[in-house]
């Protein structure tokens, strides 16, 4: 059982979002795919440790969801050439990778705006609705719903699950990048890879960042992602130390920094940089560029990265650009200046990171009973262990000060 359990997990880690694309792309109905693919996963715990894991579980898993959906389409008398397709499918020596004509699919005109980048992540990357819903701060309840009402939209407008014309491309790549963004950064909150649910979703926009590069060389904002995914994953070692405690990035310990992935991410920046035509991710890995070259020369860079946070803001002025902004503004003028920065209001009460920057930046004007109580519900906002423990200490630091 124990074989067929590991096996299961690293193929759904794998291939979950490439089984699901090419059994949607093939019917027109993503709920039905990853309901026949989540039984095809059910009978593989059932016949697996009875017979053994099949060389190919891919095409194991395939072929079951795939006479899964035949047999559903037959039973709801479905159109005949819709089931002739999937039992001609069963032929396909390999199976083709259609992850980005779905994302494309879910970026669709006829989609509402707000839920196509979590529809993304839920239907090519795996993430269920609890995560998705933390990441756009919303409710699970009413992420889920929105979520199906999305995909039965797919199936009754029928919408083609195919890469738009050079025309309708632009308006709906935001969109994508988006969602392929937002998969990292969740990825990105489980450094040790222990979440099974996350699916190593760092790994997966990786991969979906360097398709769209492939598929789209001249896009800058492309460019500008696959860049900023790169310098971002490039600290993935030196994030914790030897005893898996969080190292903030000032912290850390370049040596262990992955210098060809950063090399590779600069080459990004600038072909992004040459066609002339700026955007939020290229100003995302620009930033992180300073960052890294201010640990390499050891030269102090802020009003840059504060000019650059600027230009950020006035593209994206999210409450996150604003937090990091203030963080920035902070380094040039003087903590004060940055608490004056720091947006307020909104959910951002249950956001950890604002609280772990106020805190921060409480402490550092000497507001140590305003620090502690930011401390407070950062740690009790913080999911990631090592992160709360770094945040316990530096509360239990500012409470010396009292």
């Amino acid at each position: 059982m124990t074989d067929a359990l590991s096996t299961a997990d690293a193929v759904a880690r794998r291939s979950y979002g490439r089984l699901v694309a090419f059994l949607a792309a093939r019917t027109g109905d993503v709920a039905a795919a990853e309901d026949a693919l989540s039984e095809a996963f059910a009978a593989a715990l059932v016949d697996w440790p009875l017979k053994g894991c099949p060389a190919n579980p891919e095409a194991w898993l395939l072929t079951v969801a795939r006479r899964k959906l035949i047999d559903a389409g037959r039973r709801e008398q479905r159109n005949e050439p819709l089931v002739e397709g999937l039992a001609a499918a069963a032929a396909a020596p390999e199976i083709p990778d259609r992850r980005l004509a779905l994302l494309f699919a879910c970026a669709h005109p006829a989609i509402e705006t707000g839920i196509r980048a979590p529809l993304m992540l839920q239907v090519v990357l795996g993430l269920d609705a609890k995560l998705i819903a933390s990441a756009f701060l919303t409710s699970p309840a009413a992420m889920g719903k929105r979520l199906v009402r999305a995909k039965n939209k797919i199936r009754e407008a029928g919408i083609p699950f195919a890469i738009p014309e050079r025309e309708e491309l632009a308006g709906r790549l935001d969109t994508v990048l988006d969602a392929i963004y937002a998969a990292f950064a969740q990825g990105w909150t489980d450094p040790g890879g222990t979440d099974v649910v996350r699916r190593d979703l760092t790994g997966e926009a990786l991969f979906l960042a360097r398709l769209v590069v492939e598929l789209l060389p001249q896009e800058a904002e492309a460019l500008g992602l696959l860049a900023l995914v790169l310098h971002t994953d490039a600290r993935r070692r030196a994030r914790r130390n030897g005893h898996g405690e969080y190292v903030p990035l000032a912290e850390q310990d370049a040596d262990l920094w992955d210098w060809q992935m950063i090399d590779e991410a600069e080459a990004l920046i600038r072909r992004a940089a040459a066609l002339g035509s700026a955007g939020r991710y290229q100003l995302e890995a620009a930033l992180q560029s300073a960052h890294v070259e201010r640990r390499r020369t050891g030269r102090e860079n802020w009003g840059a990265v504060v000019q650059l946070y600027d230009a950020l803001f006035s593209i994206a002025g999210s409450p996150v650009v604003a937090i990091n902004r203030a963080l920035a503004i902070a380094e040039v003028h003087g903590a004060a200046a940055g608490l004056e920065a720091m947006p307020n209001g909104g959910r951002l009460a249950e956001y950890q990171p604002y609280w772990a920057a106020r805190a921060a930046l409480l402490a550092r004007t000497g507001a140590n009973d305003e620090a502690q109580h930011a401390y407070d519900m950062a740690i009790g906002l913080e999911r990631d262990p090592a992160v709360r423990l770094f945040l316990q200490r530096r509360q239990a630091a500012t409470q010396q000060r009292l």
